[in-house]
């Protein structure tokens, strides 16, 4: 994607072909400032912190991280060191592990002396994958939408809905539920994004808003409370999100607040999109309510925010009386009766086991041993 004219992934290698560069998402919208990334602990902090997030991001800058602690020490110790400090900084999104387990092994059967390289090689080659399966997702749910315009009266504009931030920035680049939505838009198909402000974090008023703005994607940011009330005036066509861990059955762990939205689709007759990498698909469980473990983060996400004053600083202000308690429930689930469809890589399915293995037949014989 462009800001300002250059092209930006969110991570990259630095030009001392020893470090990582990442944009600091933390800054958002406000200030756009990149980070450096040169050591193990660094890369674990960046990922806790939000310095960068999205599942696909996150699995990203873990492969990273581990190439890291490869440069400084390319042990077998220090291999499952980084791993263990690593695994533990978001215990939700499941591309993180993925990304773990797939440089682990790897690693595990090189000499010592040949990791630092391979590290970085591999880690490099999966920001790419990352890169051409968000396009290939853009491609499958510009389908959809394809047919949702079509159904539209006079060229009439189409209204989506989205939750949290499922674009460019979660991702290496596109993004998951929004590379549907850049392709329309960059095919001319008059499209008008509803974006939720995603509390407590903000990230569809600061993150998704930034860069739809950049792209150039018509949006109205809104509460989070007011997409049940578009829904049942027929101010939208279509919700689209991503997800941080899918089941093999098809229910989907997303941001706080994804469920209610999907409830509201499902009452209104609206379809609730799902845009996925294979990375994301988690075939080890069936039953996303009971088994996923929902991230409990910091009750000061709720207590407090961070805005721009009208003097142009960035300042940070209580929202809560002093003494009450917080309690901060990062994630969701949504049950796969709620999901209209899931839009992967490999083509479009429906929210079931049987969906899923249509388009990822070589997990049959996998899950079935």
């Amino acid at each position: 994607m462009n800001i300002d004219g250059k092209a930006y992934r969110t991570i990259w290698l630095a030009d001392d072909g020893r470090s990582v560069e990442v944009i600091d998402q933390t800054r958002l919208p406000h200030a756009f400032a990149v980070r450096r990334l040169a050591t193990l602990p660094q890369a674990a902090d960046a990922i806790r912190t939000m310095v960068v997030r999205g599942a696909p991001l996150i699995g990203a800058t873990g492969a990273y991280g581990l190439a890291l602690a490869m440069a400084e020490d390319p042990t077998d110790a220090m291999l499952d060191r980084a791993y263990a400090i690593l695994l533990q900084t978001r215990p939700t999104a499941v591309n993180l592990r993925w990304a773990l387990d797939d440089l682990r092994d790897r690693l595990r059967q090189l000499p010592p002396d040949k990791r630092r390289a391979a590290a970085f090689a591999r880690a490099a080659a999966i920001c790419d994958e990352d890169v051409a399966i968000c396009r290939a997702i853009g491609d499958n749910g510009l389908r959809l939408i394809r047919d949702i315009a079509a159904r539209k009266p006079g060229g009439a504009r189409i209204n989506a809905l989205t939750h949290c931030n499922a674009g460019w920035l979660a991702t290496v680049d596109w993004g998951t539920a929004l590379a549907p939505i850049y392709r329309a838009h960059d095919e001319g198909t008059p499209i008008h994004v509803w974006v939720d402000e995603t509390r407590p974090r903000n990230q569809g008023a600061s993150l998704t808003a930034f860069e739809l703005g950049r792209h150039g994607v018509p949006h109205t940011v809104i509460a989070d409370n007011v997409g049940g009330h578009l829904m049942q005036h027929g101010m939208v066509d279509f919700c689209i999100v991503g997800t941080d861990r899918t089941t093999r059955r098809g229910d989907v762990c997303n941001k706080i607040g994804t469920y209610l939205k999907a409830l509201a689709a499902h009452d209104n007759g609206v379809p609730f999109y799902v845009a996925l990498p294979y990375p994301t698909i988690d075939w080890a469980l069936s039953d996303g309510v009971r088994e996923i473990p929902i991230e409990q983060r910091d009750g000061r996400e709720v207590s407090h925010i961070t805005g721009r004053t009208e003097s142009g600083a960035c300042a940070e202000v209580a929202l809560v009386p002093d003494g009450s308690d917080v309690a901060n429930y990062a994630f969701d689930v949504t049950p796969a009766r709620l999901v209209t469809a899931l839009i992967t890589e490999r083509g479009v399915c429906p929210a079931s086991e049987a969906g899923l293995l249509s388009l990822y037949p070589e997990r049959r014989t996998r899950h079935s041993a």
